[in-house]
């Protein structure tokens, strides 16, 4: 099934899933010092929501933390005092899209993606949405647990340098574009959002500009240019799971 956006023509019947599933297993990914997704029947005394414990239907419970425990999309609620949802920061779901693969600088024990390395990979192209592969990409990302591991993250310059670019949509296999001990400072989330103040949001902060974090992409998709399909559930929260989709572009 062929369709145009904005002159480009992809086909729809070749969707490019990025995102991780959600399961209740040990190979669900996790971050952030939190246990495993729990899925199961809901009880109602002798009644268990189970088709195979004697249920007509299966009636499930499912609790999880979006952040933590897969593909997820926020918005700059996610560090702000104020509520801020991603149900109403994203109204649009169709992107031009960039993919690029980096591998992360080491910096003492650190490992950083930076603002040179991804000047000449952008070659000054203005994706709406750039979707960062770190290098390099091994299979475990779909079920790493990534608590007390120190993971590659943005530098600020980076991330001010993808703002100053126009760029509204990040997209990163790894579960957060800042370190994962940084003592609060976010630099990375508060550059990307222009987010100068938490407790009193200034008006020029990126309201309508998301992050998308623990993508796979794997090595068979090839850097370059695709339009990506960006759904979330709707939930009135900073983040949500989320499901990103790419479609090769015809002649691109």
């Amino acid at each position: 099934m062929l369709a145009k956006i904005n002159n480009f023509e992809i086909d729809l019947s070749k969707p490019i899933d990025i995102s991780i599933p959600l399961s209740n297993t040990e190979e669900n990914p996790i971050a952030w010092y939190i246990e495993k997704p729990e899925i199961k029947p809901v009880v109602f005394g002798d009644w268990t929501g189970s088709v195979k414990e004697g249920a007509s239907t299966n009636f499930n419970n499912i609790q999880f933390n979006p952040h933590g425990h897969g593909t997820h999309t926020e918005c700059l609620g996610h560090i702000t005092k104020e509520f801020y949802s991603i149900n109403q920061c994203l109204k649009q779901f169709f992107f031009l899209a960039e993919l690029i693969s980096i591998e992360p600088e080491i910096q003492g024990e650190n490992a950083v993606i930076t603002k040179n390395q991804l000047e000449p990979l952008l070659n000054g192209k203005t994706p709406e949405a750039l979707i960062i592969r770190t290098l390099p990409n091994l299979a475990n990302k779909k079920h790493q647990n990534y608590s007390n591991t120190n993971p590659p993250y943005l530098s600020e310059e980076a991330a001010i340098f993808i703002r100053e670019n126009g760029i509204q949509h990040l997209l990163i296999d790894l579960p957060s574009v800042d370190k994962e001990h940084d003592e609060g400072k976010l630099l990375a989330h508060k550059a990307f959002w222009n987010v100068k103040d938490v407790t009193n949001l200034n008006a020029d902060a990126r309201l309508n500009c998301t992050i998308t974090e623990m993508i796979f992409v794997a090595d068979a998709i090839l850097d370059g240019s695709y339009f990506l399909n960006l759904q979330i559930a709707s939930f009135e929260n900073d983040a949500s799971p989320s499901k990103p989709i790419l479609f090769k572009i015809a002649d691109f």
